[in-house]
């Protein structure tokens, strides 16, 4: 017998559930370890490996170099993940080992027995010291997953995934291996949650300002860059409820929660509040209010400055001056515009009366800058959702955010709409991308700059690593309790194909909000995604029954029943659109889907036409989303990618 020490790369793979298979179908867990076997004897041929052991469900493989072993990885990982699927995992170390024939010891082999032990069906986990060796190829992306302390392993290992699209990446929480977790040193971060303030007036109506006063302390608060602020919409869910404080600074992140209450008779305020250390409940300050309503202004900012005070925080000139800056001359007008917010915030038929109230506000006073940044907001959203139709919609969304902008150059909120009518309309990648860095200069918080940034990393650069690091940022740290921010999440892994943790991101939506049909969309994509056709057409036939019919879903629904292969109910709603886009604004990108489900290849070329013509707000999408697929493979539709002018 020959021996030699030999540095080479070291590669676990097994099929996971192996064994119950072949108890439950032995002849289908033949197949997929004949397809495991065939590909990997290609890949090991390509990538100069050697297959040391192949028993059973899995095999032990050795590579002269850590980015041959990585490729093949990659080759084999993807070839599995296509129809059957294999439910393989990898595990990739590199070290000394000794070689007697074709077996191989050391502790090299241990380490990367370990590592694989932590892997989960359609991921490829490698070690640090593989990371080094391939962290520079530009086709290789990689994230960490922390570090472990490896069973009869000395040395901590830094475990890395491999984040190609196709390859699935699991949350780091749900591991579990042949060791543990190392507890990651947390860092003091000075945050807050700004609790809804309770209405104790006796006027049930007064509660649109109680609730614009705690979300004006959540705007200025915002814009100070060494503080973390939980997101407006994460923090109102606690509205009404009596919870633990230590529960909420555990759900929303943070250490310090300010709660309070207003209570308004005709021009008399009763403003109380006090700023709480969740972890022992300890009240860091509090106080008591009596003021007249035209000092709503100046106690607004009083509270917020006080609050950076006794965090500790030093406010630089400019995050003082945006805290002090007096937002309204006109009282009244200020009211009617915190109504137009309130109802804006419930969306739905709210949009339309929160239109109604900002249109009076700016009646009554004219330079009133937040009422034009609700405008903006109203009308951008009257176009993404088809309720109006672009050009009619979209050029007044921006008139409303310059005139804001000219008036305070400081408002996140109307650089965002800029960024959204850049992205959605304009097409104006460039002038897009411009806008959104300038938001986040000035209100690094804002939780619907993130939201949109996010679409445009996906739909329009396609850099899906970070779409989905700013969606997670957004729906795990700035607004964890808000179901549409995870359905976002949801969103960029579907567009990634990593349809697993889309799944994971819609049930947690779910979970959050069970009415809510975006999440059934998100489930449903995933499902399909999966091929569990059957699920994904129940998940959406939720979506449809919960959204009332809207167009989308609908839309999203026909797309898997042509892969099911059932034509007559793509017909159908193929007619219903149709139908009702005589009397309704249906987006014609919608329509062409359909058409193109049924096989009415024409038609839908056609209205593809239509939707360019329109300026289409879903049209930045078209080249990942999973249910335009065919503009992207279909040659003939290959014209009207190039016209998008997306970004190489």
């Amino acid at each position: 017998m020959s021996q030699s020490r030999q540095l080479v790369a070291i590669m676990f793979a097994d099929i996971v559930g192996y064994t119950a298979l072949m108890e439950e179908d032995e002849t289908f867990a033949v197949q997929l370890r004949n397809k495991l076997k065939k590909k990997l004897e290609k890949e090991i041929t390509t990538h100069n490996g050697r297959i040391l052991a192949f028993r059973g469900d899995g095999a032990l493989c050795s590579f002269m170099s850590n980015i041959e072993g990585v490729l093949a990885a990659l080759a084999l990982q993807l070839d599995m993940q296509t129809i059957p699927i294999v439910p393989l995992r990898i595990g990739i170390h590199t070290g000394d080992v000794m070689m007697e024939d074709d077996n191989m010891y050391g502790d090299g082999v241990n380490i990367a027995s370990r590592i694989e032990s932590f892997a989960v069906p359609g991921s490829i986990f490698i070690s640090g010291k593989v990371y080094d060796d391939i962290k520079n190829q530009k086709d290789i992306q990689i994230v960490s997953l922390g570090k472990y302390a490896l069973k009869n392993v000395k040395e901590q290992v830094e475990i890395f995934a491999i984040s190609n699209k196709g390859i699935f990446v699991p949350e780091r929480i749900s591991l579990e291996g042949k060791g543990e977790k190392v507890p990651e040193k947390k860092s003091i971060e000075k945050s807050i949650a700004v609790l809804p303030f309770v209405n104790m007036s006796n006027d049930a109506e007064q509660e649109y300002f109680s609730d614009g006063m705690a979300e004006e302390i959540v705007n200025s608060l915002s814009h100070v860059k060494d503080l973390k602020v939980a997101g407006r919409s994460s923090s109102f869910q606690f509205k009404g409820k009596n919870i633990d404080m230590k529960e909420v600074a555990e759900k929303l992140h943070v250490l310090t929660v300010l709660e309070g209450s207003v209570r308004k008779q005709g021009n008399r305020l009763r403003i109380t509040v006090q700023l709480i250390n969740a972890e022992d409940g300890y009240n860091l300050w509090s106080e008591r209010y009596d003021r007249e309503i035209d000092d709503i202004f100046a106690l607004q900012d009083e509270i917020a400055l006080t609050i950076t005070e006794k965090l500790k925080i030093t406010l630089l000139e400019k995050e003082k001056a945006i805290i002090q800056k007096d937002p309204a001359e006109n009282k009244e007008a200020y009211d009617l515009y915190l109504k137009g917010r309130f109802y804006l915030n419930k969306r739905g038929a709210g949009i339309a009366k929160g239109l109604e109230y900002f249109q009076q506000a700016l009646e009554k006073d004219p330079s009133l800058t937040l009422a034009y940044t609700g405008m903006a907001d109203t009308y951008y959203l009257l176009a993404f959702w088809s309720v109006m139709r672009p050009h009619d919609a979209m050029p007044k969304a921006r008139e409303y955010a310059e005139k804001a902008i000219q008036l305070q150059s400081s408002q996140a909120e109307a650089y965002t709409a800029l960024a959204f009518i850049s992205t959605f309309y304009d097409w104006n990648w460039t002038d897009a991308k411009k806008q959104f860095q300038h938001a986040f200069e000035l209100n690094p918080n804002y939780a619907w700059a993130h939201y949109w940034y996010s679409y445009y990393l996906s739909f329009v650069e396609r850099k899906f690593e970070e779409s989905i690091s700013e969606a997670k940022s957004l729906a795990e740290h700035l607004e964890p309790l808000v179901p549409l921010f995870h359905h976002a999440l949801s969103v960029m892994y579907i567009c990634a194909g990593r349809f697993e943790e889309g799944l994971r991101a819609s049930e947690t939506a779910i979970e959050l909000d069970a009415n809510s049909f975006f999440s059934y969309r998100g489930l449903g994509l995933s499902l399909a995604g999966l091929n569990k056709y059957a699920e994904a057409i129940e998940a959406l036939k939720t979506a449809v029954l919960l959204s009332l019919r809207q167009p989308l879903p609908l839309v999203e629904l026909s797309w898997v029943y042509s892969l099911s292969g059932n034509e007559s109910e793509v017909q159908k709603i193929l007619d219903e659109l149709i139908i009702r886009s005589q009397t309704e604004n249906i987006s014609a990108l919608f329509i062409c889907c359909v058409a193109y489900y049924s096989k009415n290849y024409d038609k839908a070329f056609g209205y593809l036409e239509q939707a360019f013509e329109q300026r289409d707000s879903t049209l930045p999408g078209i080249k990942v989303h999973p249910v335009t697929a065919f503009i992207r493979t279909d040659p003939r539709f290959q014209p009207f990618l190039k016209r998008m002018n997306f970004p190489k």
